[in-house]
């Protein structure tokens, strides 16, 4: 089955972000992903990496492909599951494209903080001018390969800027380790007023 443009460049622009995270990962570490969703990231940082990791997520067909995939998943709330370990049990845990979708991500955070040593977050910065434009111009958000779906489809989502993101790490006591901001196509690295031109952010965080 032939892809659609469409999604080649979503899967164009996922396999970058996951490059960028690899490079961060240390070999054989111990990494937790929250909300793995299929195992894509743990399958490509095992493959590189050697990581021993686990993922979690609320979807069962999601934990599923994951033992497909050789990848040990739990099935549940990410909360219930990190609580069961001890402080910073975990080199890193990995928070990729998960965190615009939790009801409490600042109780998540500091969990995820307490029990590792690193916290690697990604997420679409919904400041990107294109978004602005499209709610002022249009009034609805863009339809995309990074937005593909309607909002009567999509699922919850509490969207935040990268100028959000860095104010509450700065108010919270967060140590932004190093950071990466990818342009709208997500492949280049732009470092020009990102909370304007940077389309995905990623960052290293840890407690200070």
């Amino acid at each position: 089955m032939n892809e659609s443009p469409k999604m080649k460049k979503a899967k164009d622009k996922r396999s970058v972000d996951m490059q960028i995270m690899r490079d961060w990962v240390d070999p054989g570490s111990r990494v937790l992903d929250l909300g793995c969703g299929r195992g894509v990231l743990l399958e490509y940082l095992k493959q590189t990496r050697d990581v021993d990791s686990v993922g979690v997520d609320l979807n069962f067909g999601k934990i599923r492909a994951c033992v497909k995939r050789g990848i040990s998943a739990y099935l549940g709330d990410m909360m219930d599951f990190m609580k069961v370990f001890p402080d910073k049990h975990f080199d890193r845990v990995i928070c990729s494209r998960t965190l615009q979708e939790l009801d409490n991500p600042s109780v998540v955070v500091n969990e995820a903080l307490r029990v590792s040593k690193y916290l690697t977050v990604g997420f679409v910065n919904f400041a990107y001018w294109k978004n602005r434009f499209s709610m002022l111009l249009k009034g609805h958000r863009l339809e995309n390969e990074v937005y593909p779906t309607s909002w009567e489809e999509s699922r919850p989502g509490n969207p935040l800027s990268v100028r959000q993101f860095e104010t509450y790490c700065a108010d919270n006591g967060i140590e932004i380790a190093r950071k990466v901001y990818l342009g709208g196509d997500w492949k280049r690295e732009t470092t020009k007023l990102p909370n304007w031109l940077c389309g995905y952010a990623i960052y290293d965080l840890k407690a200070k």
